[in-house]
């Protein structure tokens, strides 16, 4: 009686396994194939326009937000950053949450969402030649840069970029 209650249940729960995998891959390929999706997974739902963000950052230190934008350019050495166009001629640096993720070296000019937080930040010197250097700029403009910037950054937990 033993043996058979637990082949029983050994049953069940191979049922249950496969039965699960199915929806997934049933759900997997409904998935739009002209996006990829990099770190959390989100939707484009809910996200605003890129340049609407200064507006939305008046009088906070931070906010949680999903954006929608073009990507200016990318890390050139792992694609472990990217500029984001936010408007009025200003980009703003994205970096991924725990440096878990990458995004592809050839993003640049692809439409982008991404989800996270959104911050008033000052990047120094250093930081800003060493994303020069990633970002593939000559020894001449990289010795241009002498002061910190105050801008808007963000630490991006989820990306979605259309191919």
């Amino acid at each position: 009686m033993k043996k058979l209650l637990f082949l029983s249940v050994i049953g069940i729960t191979l049922f249950s396994a496969c039965g699960e995998h199915k929806s997934e891959t049933a759900n997997a390929s409904t998935k739009d194939t002209t996006l990829q999706y990099f770190g959390d997974s989100i939707t484009l739902d809910g996200a605003i326009a890129a340049d609407q963000l200064a507006t939305k950052m008046k009088g906070k230190d931070s906010l949680k937000v999903k954006l929608t934008g073009t990507i200016e350019d990318v890390c050139q050495k792992k694609g472990c950053w990217m500029n984001l166009n936010i408007g009025n001629n200003q980009s703003m640096k994205v970096t991924f949450k725990d440096y878990s993720f990458f995004v592809p070296k050839d993003a640049a000019n692809k439409t982008v969402t991404i989800e996270g937080v959104a911050f008033n930040d000052t990047t120094s010197v250093a930081d800003l030649k060493h994303y020069a250097e990633d970002g593939g700029k000559t020894k001449e403009e990289i010795a241009k840069i002498t002061a910190p910037e105050i801008n808007i950054g963000f630490e991006a937990h989820g990306v979605i970029i259309k191919k």
